[in-house]
């Protein structure tokens, strides 16, 4: 057995709530649809062909190389083209509302700190040409086939490109890719992030290729999708941040959220390189499974982490995401 090396962030209340002022919003272009709906597309590879076989999956798993995950960029929403909150984040129109986890087939798991949930996400901004990483997780759906990550580690926003070479590593650990690489077949996000890169809106679903005859949740397991909920909640996020282990090791961090103009807070220091990873609600130690109600967005100055908010337009996007093979 690989040994799991735990990791808690002690989380004192005044990080919690010592969070930075933003500045105003700068005057934007009306957006020409609904920041709330969703557009999607078929993943590319850097060449611009279209990952529309398995054999075109195979080649963007063969392009990370050990090298090139290693020498990828943690990304930060600025470098992905965020510019500003614009507006009032949604507010809930219903009750809260959660979907089902679903453990991975015939595995029984002892308690972790890591969890096979929760992986690292590689992929190539076509603005720059460079490679960078991102954090997600797997999320249990009718497909079976589906990861949540954060909307700039899919698409570069205000009107840039969907991100190219897309692939997720489930339990990435010092290169170990335990549980295989899943390549990205569709990404879908936020209109409100593609357009204006309004943060409201950093959310994105991605389905991805099967590994032979595996699919990502069968294998993993998958977390539940929790929407309309208070933004006051214990909480527990993994992801790999850049500032800790060089974002090779997998970090969680835990603690109770605040309400931050519309967006959940947390002072967990997580740099880039973390965005995209889940925020779980009712996470369960002994299954390594939670319910998703966030993914990590940014930091500020003082180390604290937000989230946007899960409201309906999230469960629509999981609607039309989540059975997509």
């Amino acid at each position: 057995m690989r040994l799991i090396r735990p990791v808690l962030l002690s989380l004192p209340v005044a990080a919690v709530v010592a969070l930075a002022t933003i500045g105003p919003a700068s005057a934007q272009p009306e957006a020409t649809q609904d920041a709330g709906s969703t557009s999607v597309s078929t993943a590319r590879a850097d060449d611009g062909a279209r990952i529309g076989t398995l054999r075109a999956a195979e080649d963007v798993e063969e392009y990370w190389t050990p090298e090139r995950m290693r020498n990828a960029i943690p990304l930060t929403p600025e470098d992905a083209g965020a510019k500003r909150s614009s507006g009032t984040a949604e507010q809930p129109s219903g009750p809260p509302g959660s979907t089902p986890a679903a453990p991975p087939s015939g595995e029984v798991r002892t308690k972790i700190t890591e969890t096979s949930v929760a992986g690292k996400v590689f992929f190539t901004k076509p603005s720059d040409g460079k490679d960078y990483v991102c954090s997600a997780s797997a999320l249990n759906s009718d497909s079976k086939q589906m990861a949540i990550t954060a909307g700039h580690c899919v698409h570069e926003g205000n009107g840039g490109d969907w991100m190219e070479n897309w692939a997720y590593v489930p339990q990435f650990r010092n290169g170990d890719k335990p549980y295989g690489t899943f390549v990205a077949k569709e990404l879908r996000a936020f209109n409100g992030w593609i357009n204006d890169g309004d943060l409201n809106w950093d959310v994105a679903m991605v389905t991805t290729w099967p590994q032979g005859s595996d699919k990502l949740v069968n294998r993993t397991g998958g977390n539940g999708l929790s929407w309309n909920y208070s933004r006051e909640q214990d909480i527990t996020i993994n992801g790999y941040p850049g500032n800790k282990d060089n974002g090779q090791v997998q970090w969680y961090c835990e603690g109770r959220t605040a309400d931050s103009g519309g967006k959940l807070a947390l002072g967990c220091d997580f740099g880039g390189g973390s965005s995209g990873g889940p925020w779980m609600r009712e996470f369960d130690q002994s299954s390594g499974l939670g319910q998703t109600n966030g993914v990590m967005s940014t930091i500020d100055s003082a180390g604290v982490n937000r989230s946007s908010y899960f409201g309906d337009s999230v469960k629509q996007m999981f609607d039309d995401q989540g059975s997509a093979t």
